[in-house]
């Protein structure tokens, strides 16, 4: 899909392919975002596996990135979305929004913000929800801290 920014340039929404990946990596280390920079591997596999991963390209460029999960019909999940800091303001993260929804119109939209992209979902008019979120990790840690607890009661 085509189409034109607010400065006039154009931009490319095409599906995400594998040779992409290095480019998504540079968005994520501009934008911060260290915990996916850091589990590189996990994170191609990850763009891999997602049925909705679309890249945004202007001038070979790639400027913009979305990846999201869905069933089709009820939800939804969108994992990432990352705008270089030279193309926002200019519609470009509402109109890819809008085009995945496209995609799965019966579908609700669901994401997570942070602290500096939260203003931005409120003006394109999403709504707050609560969530809960937890690692695989964090039942290890929880089950050893028990057992912990059990050896110390059981020594008294």
């Amino acid at each position: 899909m085509k189409l034109t920014l607010k400065n006039e340039k154009s931009v490319v929404i095409r599906p995400y392919n594998e040779y992409d990946f290095k480019d998504i990596n540079r968005l994520n280390i501009d934008e911060g975002w260290t915990n996916l920079v850091e589990k590189n591997e996990d994170t191609k596999k990850a763009w891999s596996n997602s049925n909705v991963a679309f890249i945004v390209k202007t001038d070979d460029r790639v400027v913009g990135c979305i990846r999201g999960l869905t069933d089709g019909f009820i939800s939804l999940y969108i994992c990432e979305l990352i705008i270089h800091k030279d193309y926002r303001r200019m519609s470009l993260g509402n109109e890819l929004l809008k085009f995945v929804h496209s995609l799965y119109p019966k579908t609700r939209m669901e994401l997570l913000a942070n602290s500096t992209s939260r203003s931005f979902y409120e003006e394109q008019g999403f709504r707050t929800f609560s969530g809960f979120r937890k690692t695989y990790e964090e039942y290890k840690e929880k089950d050893e801290k028990n057992e912990n607890k059990s050896t110390m009661e059981s020594r008294r």
